[in-house]
């Protein structure tokens, strides 16, 4: 008769937990635990068990037990706490002569920005070099907020320099602190300069953000001349949306928040947002940048062939990426190229543009393979003596071409192509997403009917007018941007009809009530009638 086994597997119940014979590692373990449980009390006791028993500390566990300090450094009920200890683990750690990493530095930064001492925390930023580290935006955050908090405006503009000597780029909670901290210290050419590093780093502004703005506009009253002329100019010259030259305009702003048409125009003040382009700076540079790596992967004589040819060819308005219309769709048994939608492609570009003809980039192949084919030679003659193909030689990659020629020309772009393979990654532009946006024209064939996506009617991004006003767009939860509010912030006299006879508050209307409310003053006790002195420009740009 069989005897039962005395020696079966243990159940999960009843296996030992794992535990880490090496003391500094389960010191380590134990106090990854607290971290992730948020238990400062918990971790400052196995810290003061491990000086108990000798245990060798290294810099995770010092980091470990700084990164507790500072979460808990601003809550009321720890923070005397995570103070003290929070100093006296980062003293340990330099008796030991571990050197501090990014972390560390981080982490007694935010400690010093609790206790009010931004200096210290500069300090700690700036000595990281010592130890051949790079700071992290993250890094020089501590001392920012608390100079801003201060009030200490030179202090903050001394770390922002910093920052951008470190090759570091400001953010958008960064960006509204010295934005904040300039208008409370009545520092007007400052504001505006933030005002317009947001419009560069961000498409649309938190409510905070936007709090700070409203409270700015609100109480601020300048007498500003300019130069209609030049400020159109610079406008055009950056692209639309901005003239980056100084306030615009006299007397108190009018400050609303409201919706903007589908069509671009602004609900509360009747102005026409513009398509905002990169600017001829950028433009210049993305031109020569695609030349460039096009001459370099390309026949240098096939690509400068084209390049002459298109100066002497300027004046087109749209360039056709024939491939990529002609096969779209075409993945079945009997398809093929399709001249048809090749061709009603460009019948309507030729008729939005005021019968101006497209230029199609076409490789020569598929040119050769069209005019070998009765059916089609007479349609792609007709095309070619209208001057609307170039064809591309052997070997060669439609994509620089068309690419370039867009870029070159700053005209639109039919294509399909979302441009994320390897081509467009070797551009690493910032801009290229604009640039996109601008450009690119979209297409879809439903039943055989054309129907084309032009570029938005208006770009979503904060937007600065040749008459000095501004429109700031504001987060938004919904996919409709029609639900989405605006800032809108102008000067009596600035804006169009609409905002003189008032017709809009009357007319346009969202869910919830009126297109366009005015911001309470909640400053009027402090706001006062200086003026601030600039100059200032703006010019009109058709989508």
């Amino acid at each position: 008769m069989a005897t039962p086994s005395h020696h079966q597997n243990p159940t999960p119940s009843t296996k030992k937990k794992k535990t880490h014979k090496n003391p500094e590692a389960n010191f380590l373990y134990e106090l990854n635990s607290c971290s992730k449980s948020k238990d400062l009390k918990a971790a400052i006791s196995l810290y003061d068990s491990a000086l108990s028993n000798n245990t060798r500390l290294n810099q995770s566990h010092f980091n470990t037990l700084l990164y507790l300090c500072s979460t808990f450094a601003t809550d009321p009920d720890s923070k005397d706490l995570a103070l003290r200890y929070g100093f006296r683990v980062f003293d340990h750690m330099m008796a030991l002569n571990i050197h501090p990493n990014e972390a560390s530095i981080t982490s007694i930064a935010r400690l010093s920005a609790a206790k009010g001492d931004g200096d210290y925390a500069f300090e700690m930023v700036k000595k990281l070099g010592d130890y051949q580290v790079s700071p992290r935006l993250r890094t020089y955050e501590p001392a920012l907020f608390c100079f801003c908090q201060k009030l200490e405006a030179e202090k903050a503009y001394e770390v922002e320099e910093d920052i951008d000597k470190m090759g570091l780029s400001l953010e958008e909670p960064q960006i509204a602190a010295l934005l904040k901290l300039s208008a409370d210290t009545w520092r007007g050419e400052r504001v505006y300069n933030y005002l317009h590093k947001l419009r560069r780093s961000v498409r649309w502004v938190s409510e905070e953000t936007c709090k700070v703005l409203e409270d700015w506009f609100c109480c601020k009253a300048s007498e500003i001349g300019s130069d209609v002329g030049s400020v159109k100019e610079a406008i055009l010259r950056n692209g639309g949306g901005w003239h980056g030259l100084g306030w615009i305009g006299e007397g108190k702003w009018v400050v609303k928040k409201g919706n903007v048409e589908p069509n671009g125009r602004c609900c509360c003040c009747g102005v026409q947002l513009d398509c905002v382009d990169i600017d001829d700076v950028e433009t210049e540079k993305f031109a020569l940048s695609v030349a460039g790596l096009a001459l370099e992967r390309e026949v240098k004589a096939n690509f400068r062939e084209f390049q002459d040819w298109l100066e002497k060819n300027a004046d087109y308005e749209a360039i056709v990426d024939g491939a990529n219309i002609g096969l779209y769709q075409q993945n079945f048994a009997e398809g093929g190229f399709s001249v048809l939608q090749l061709d009603a492609v460009i019948k309507e570009m030729y008729t939005r543009s005021g019968n101006k003809w497209p230029l199609v980039i076409l490789h020569n192949k598929r040119v050769r393979a069209l005019l070998e084919n009765p059916s089609h030679r007479k349609l792609v003659e007709e095309w070619m003596a209208n001057g609307v193909l170039y064809t591309t030689p052997h070997g060669s990659n439609d994509d620089w071409y068309w690419l370039y020629a867009t870029v070159k020309l700053r005209c639109l772009l039919v294509t399909n192509d979302e441009m994320r393979d390897h081509i467009f990654e070797l551009l690493g532009s910032s801009f290229f997403l604009k640039w996109k946006e601008r450009h690119q024209v979209r297409y879809t064939f439903l039943k055989g009917a054309l129907k084309l996506q032009m570029p938005p009617a208006y770009s979503i991004v904060i937007q600065e007018s040749e008459k000095g006003s501004w429109h700031v767009p504001i987060v938004c939860e919904s996919d409709e941007e029609s639900l989405r509010s605006w800032l809108c912030i102008t000067r009596p006299g600035g804006c169009e009809d609409e905002c003189k006879t008032g017709s809009t508050m009357e007319t346009c209307e969202i869910v919830n009530g009126p297109c366009c409310k005015s911001s309470e003053n909640r400053n009027n006790e402090k706001c006062d009638d200086k003026t601030t002195s600039m100059t200032g420009k703006r010019k009109e740009r058709s989508p």
